[in-house]
């Protein structure tokens, strides 16, 4: 099971990164836990510079963007 970390302060950009995000587990199928990440200690331990960011397994690989379900679900099948 793949762990995806919805990294921001919970602003309208985050929540919208999360939900696309949802969306693409759910479209793939995927077992995935999804958890959000809103303490800036945590973040900063990502190195992240911008937010929202996904991680998963704890490797960046989105960060900046609201990306749309399809392209997240592009990343995670990397």
């Amino acid at each position: 099971m793949k762990k995806i970390a919805i990294l921001g302060t919970g602003c309208a950009s985050c929540k919208k990164l999360e939900a696309n995000t949802k969306e693409a587990v759910a479209s793939m199928g995927l077992e995935a836990e999804i958890i959000k990440v809103t303490d800036m200690n945590e973040i900063a331990e990502y190195g992240l510079v911008r937010t929202p960011a996904i991680a998963v397994d704890g490797k960046l690989i989105s960060t900046g963007k609201v990306l749309e379900a399809d392209k997240i679900a592009a990343l995670l099948q990397k």
